[in-house]
């Protein structure tokens, strides 16, 4: 390592929680970002617009565009990012603390991945106060050491790790517009029953009031749909009564128990010594905040986990829904589920589009049972409709897998780089040269 690197504090180099909201805040509304809405370093739901009158005492911090947020709730979780740019009306909690870098002195992003190595977290784990709601305080944060280079040196050892937080960043936006396609495509054809609509229309039979908007659309652009006449075809042209209002004629209500497969039974609990010796071989996924909680048995293949307990619905009433595939462990906090009568990627659809607040028990603990995910109601179009529909979207969540996968390599190289950099073990032209191949 080089004389000029040097150890201090990290309070010596960042302002804490520089700035809050305060009663010269010129908007009525902000836009607010909780702890749940964060991961490891991204930010997995985005700020919600709240009416100031609306908001919760906690929301008070206020970041710029250079600014590491971190939670001080649980630090062993990692939720955090860096903030590559923002808007004046973004305001998090105070459930994070916000590190302003002094940037004479270190660099924005040289920060964040200092923040963001697995070393710095378990010195904030060891640091916690408080069994049931485990927490960190600012002063902890701030009397952390950091390992200084040179501000030269900083910023290349930031612009390599960037780049590949950069490319995570990336795929993870570029799997959203594939969701989010799969998902226009599920709702135009099971939510809006656009199709039907169409071939209604055609035929010069009613349609519903429900979807008079609809109507009202293909009306007036009657190409709009762009669907090839032999997948039309497939699609009545006429709406009955059901349970749940109008569907498409022929198609049923039918139960989710009737259209899946539950592996639950598959996840048989481990002792502590056996979990801890596992660790680490395979992912492992489940509810969120228990995810040291491995079963037994190794999965392999596409599977839909569902939120049993703990982390059970969003704020939209759909339940907590992961599309996971390969070798993984699956604790025992989540259901396990495949598509029998319809595929794994339109059960995941499904699952994404439905409230069961209805379905949910237990006030401080919710949870939904097997027997109650078994009875949630969903339409269900028979069989040549839903092969047609795993066609169309196949290609999607195939992308989607391959990109994840991508994304997965990348974040292991960088965390296999990271410390090595920030320590001087590695220095930047040796790294440089592996990136040609990775990037």
């Amino acid at each position: 390592m080089e004389s000029e690197w040097r150890r201090c504090r990290i309070g010596e180099v960042v302002d804490i929680n520089p700035d809050v909201i305060g009663s010269d805040w010129p908007v009525n509304h902000i836009r607010y970002l909780n702890i749940s809405s964060v991961g490891e370093g991204v930010i997995i739901e985005p700020p919600k617009q709240i009416p100031l009158s609306e908001a919760p005492s906690r929301a008070r911090r206020l970041v710029r565009a250079g600014d590491t947020v971190l939670s001080t709730v649980r630090p062993g979780r990692r939720s955090m990012f860096f903030v590559r740019e923002t808007t004046p009306d973004l305001v998090v909690s105070t459930g994070f603390a916000v590190l302003r870098p002094r940037t004479d002195r270190v660099d924005p992003r040289f920060l964040y991945e200092y923040v963001f190595d697995k070393a710095f977290t378990a010195y904030l784990v060891s640091r916690e106060k408080g069994a049931a709601y485990p927490a960190i305080l600012p002063v902890d944060i701030a009397e952390a050491e950091i390992l200084m280079p040179p501000l030269p040196e900083q910023r290349a050892i930031a612009r390599i790790l960037g780049a590949l937080d950069d490319k995570i960043e990336l795929n993870r936006r570029m799997n959203e517009t594939l969701e989010a396609m799969a998902q226009a495509l599920f709702k135009s054809w099971f939510v809006d029953f656009d199709p039907v609509v169409v071939n209604a229309l055609k035929a010069g039979n009613p349609i519903p009031d429900k979807f008079a908007e609809r109507a009202y659309h293909y009306r007036n652009n009657p190409d709009a749909l762009g669907l090839p006449e032999h997948i039309l075809r497939l699609f009545p042209d006429r709406f009955q009564n059901s349970e749940l209002g109008p569907i498409p004629e022929g198609w049923e209500v039918k139960r989710l128990g009737e259209v899946i497969e539950i592996y639950d039974s598959k996840r048989i609990p481990l002792n502590s010594r056996e979990r801890a010796l596992r660790r680490g071989s395979y992912p492992y996924y489940g509810a969120t905040g228990f995810m040291d909680y491995i079963d037994d048995y190794l999965f392999d293949g596409i599977y839909i986990l569902v939120g049993e307990d703990g982390s059970v619905i969003d704020e939209y009433g759909h339940p907590i829904t992961q599309y996971v595939w390969g070798n993984f462990w699956v604790n025992n906090h989540a259901h396990v589920l495949t598509g029998s009568k319809i595929s794994n990627e339109q059960l995941y659809l499904v699952l994404k589009n439905v409230n069961i607040r209805a379905f949910i028990t237990g006030a401080v603990q919710p949870k939904i049972s097997q027997k109650n995910l078994k009875s949630i109601p969903m339409f269900y179009s028979g069989d040549k409709v839903s092969r047609v529909f795993y066609n169309q979207v196949s290609e999607y969540f195939s992308m989607i897998r391959t990109i994840s996968d991508q994304s997965r390599t990348l974040a292991t190289l960088r965390d296999t780089l990271l410390p090595k950099l920030i320590s001087g073990e590695l220095r930047v032209p040796d790294v440089e040269k592996i990136l040609e191949y990775a990037l």
